[in-house]
């Protein structure tokens, strides 16, 4: 066996090829004339006539005048009275572990009460923020608020 006769083991992946259908030779894989051959071509995305065509919505999405603030989840009195027993207390805990808000809802926006429906109840109430009426409204029923 001879050098000339040796044969590698494994073979090249690419084998580098110039000329024409090659790797990098004549118009280098720009294909031919025209727009796409030149230097520094840039051609007009379509998507950029898609999204010229749909309407300008300035500030914030549709409605600029949306608030940023994120809204509590509200709880009215009627809510309350049906599922909490006399003497109970409500607390964002007890309102997550009855079902009716749900856990990440309740730790990012917190709770408010509001003053719809009626309240019986005496209800003790722990770190919940309240509207003015439901404050009156469970005050008259004798709930106690810290």
């Amino acid at each position: 066996m001879q050098t000339h006769n040796l044969k590698r083991k494994n073979k090249n992946k690419k084998a580098r090829l110039v000329g024409r259908g090659g790797k990098r030779g004549k118009t280098s894989g720009r294909g031919t004339k025209g727009q796409n051959a030149r230097a520094g071509r840039k051609k007009r995305p379509e998507i950029r006539d898609i999204i010229k065509k749909i309407p300008k919505l300035r500030g914030r999405g549709k409605n600029s005048n949306k608030s940023i603030q994120w809204k509590p989840v509200t709880l009215n009195l009627d809510i309350l009275e049906k599922n909490f027993e006399n003497g109970e207390t409500v607390s964002p805990s007890s309102v997550i572990g009855k079902g009716i808000a749900k856990k990440s809802e309740v730790h990012t926006r917190g709770i408010k009460i509001l003053s719809d429906g009626k309240i019986t109840k005496k209800l003790i109430i722990k770190s919940i923020s309240m509207s003015k009426n439901a404050h009156e409204k469970l005050s008259k029923a004798g709930t106690t608020i810290s």
